[in-house]
């Protein structure tokens, strides 16, 4: 079930909320957890039935070795053993459905061996739901999770908001809040601004991101057609695509975190930050702790730091760095193009680790510079790195979009041709309505393309301005009058009106 359909926020959602709440209410609480606990299950079922026994099986396998690891006079061999095995499990789940065709075909094109593909559907959210447990079960050996119910652990793994496409939540941060009672009642300022929030996610979602994503379409399906010479991409459709893919992502994966943390909001749970203005970063280093934060935080608490994180020298830093981010690429999807994409921003990490000392003696001597010379000189220093860091931005996302590296490196070669031509189907997405006669009105060219090509450039601006200047959907205080009440409603309206076509949230592939 998509956030953004009819049958989630006219039925799905109006149904577990009267239900959860209305349980409470009469001291229900058991029955209100398990009640919440099947509707996540019906929300993650409806996707497609077969998901379900792949998830549940996850769940109860997990919560046995959480059981067994904690009983008294278990020695702690048995508990790194059952740990081990946890693991393993975990780890061989998502190698099974994610990995398994991948290995197989790259030993065919490695051997010149014919296994058989097996073609394995992908489980939605399998990553997410997985890493969440291999959070829990690591904190269970360590002593941090004891006295868990079934329900409360059932629940932590497959709350609904966060279920299939994050943030990873700890069991810490989630089951204390099914249990204190306070958040048992509705609370109308939660609701309200956590119908808020989930609004301008939506709008992120349904208005911007999808605007994007139909020029991202047709560019990379042209792409594939004709890689090179008569009717390959121009340099034009080339920036044109790595910009629209960089908003595209942007929007979407920041639209399912407001929407999803707004949906937590209703329901008294604080889901964790997960997307704090990316795209306001200076370089890789702050990209990666505002982009996607709890998988950032994942990967250091149970990966980076286990392997000796910065405390055996440079050369040890570098190296598990490299590791974490190959392991980052990994997660993201059974392609090359992801394992690049990972490699190459570990690259970006290990060089940023390199230079921050020059940068900050560079910045710490204009900083010295007194009057509006130092105020300029610094201002300058901020944006060549700003640039250098979105420009990188815009080239691995191409790769995290293009469907092999081959493909994403004639793009790339393509950018040195000069053709600056544009297909109108790629300029068609851009369209505003009526706005041929905005550009009469204002006396400047009016002709069907001029409104096109203005219409492309205003909202690549606009987008970019949003993401720059404006505060994130974590940050922004929500006031409760009349404008909000009316501009909440009115965005509502308009996108459950756009919803004709229901598109899938880009982090549901990985």
């Amino acid at each position: 079930m998509q956030f953004n359909s009819y049958i989630f926020i006219l039925c799905f959602l109006p149904i577990t909320l009267l239900g959860y709440f209305g349980l409470h209410h009469f001291k229900k609480e058991k029955l209100a957890q398990s009640f919440l606990l099947l509707m996540s299950l019906w929300f993650y079922g409806y996707f497609n039935i077969g998901y379900l026994p792949i998830i549940c099986a996850s769940i109860l396998v997990n919560y046995g070795a959480y059981r067994f690891m904690n009983r008294k006079g278990v020695k702690d061999t048995s508990r790194k053993l059952l740990l081990t095995l946890a693991l393993l499990f975990n780890v061989g789940l998502i190698f099974y459905f994610k990995y398994f065709d991948f290995f197989i075909d790259n030993i065919n094109h490695a051997f010149n061996t014919d296994f058989i593909l097996r073609n394995i559907t992908l489980p939605l959210g399998i990553s997410f739901f997985t890493f969440q447990q291999i959070s829990f079960i690591v904190d269970a050996y360590r002593g941090e999770a004891a006295g868990y119910s079934f329900i409360e652990y059932a629940l932590f793994v497959s709350f609904f908001p966060q279920l299939v496409a994050g943030p990873i939540v700890l069991h810490s941060e989630l089951v204390p809040q099914f249990r204190d009672e306070v958040r048992h009642h509705v609370n109308f300022d939660n609701l309200s601004q956590g119908i808020m929030m989930f609004a301008r996610g939506l709008a992120k979602k349904i208005l911007i991101a999808d605007t994007f994503g139909g020029a991202v379409d047709i560019a990379i399906s042209k792409a594939s057609e004709i890689a090179v010479g008569e009717g390959a991409l121009t340099r034009a459709e080339i920036i044109i695509l790595m910009l629209s893919y960089t908003f595209q992502i942007y929007f979407d994966f920041s639209g399912y975190s407001d929407m999803a943390t707004g949906l937590g909001q209703m329901f008294n749970l604080k889901i964790p930050m997960n997307f704090n203005s990316p795209y306001k970063a200076l370089s890789v280093a702050d990209f990666w702790k505002r982009w996607h934060m709890t998988l950032t935080r994942f990967l250091t608490t149970y990966i980076y730091i286990p392997l000796g994180g910065n405390r055996k020298g440079k050369a040890r830093t570098y190296l598990n760095t490299m590791i974490v981010f190959l392991v980052s690429g990994i997660w993201h999807g059974a392609n090359w193009t992801f394992i690049l994409w990972g490699i190459l921003h570990g690259v970006a990490q290990c060089f940023n680790k390199l230079t921050s000392g020059i940068y900050k003696k560079i910045f710490g001597a204009a900083k010295g510079i007194t009057g509006v010379f130092g105020k300029v000189l610094c201002g300058l220093i901020k944006a060549v790195q700003w640039i250098v860091t979105f420009a990188f931005l815009n080239v691995t996302w191409l790769l995290f979009r293009a469907d092999s590296v081959t493909m994403w490196v004639q793009i790339l070669k393509r950018l040195f041709v000069l053709n600056l031509d544009v297909r109108e189907d790629i300029l068609e997405n851009f369209r505003i309505p009526k706005f041929r006669y905005v550009l009469q009105i204002l006396r400047l060219p009016a002709d069907d393309n001029m409104a096109l090509w203005a219409g492309l450039v205003l909202i690549m601006l606009a987008a970019l301005l949003i993401c720059l200047l404006f505060p994130n959907n974590y940050e922004r205080t929500y006031k409760r009058n009349v404008v909000s009440l009316v501009f909440t409603w009115v965005i509502l309206v308009i996108c459950i009106i756009s919803l004709s076509s229901v598109s899938t949230f880009l982090y549901f592939n990985f």
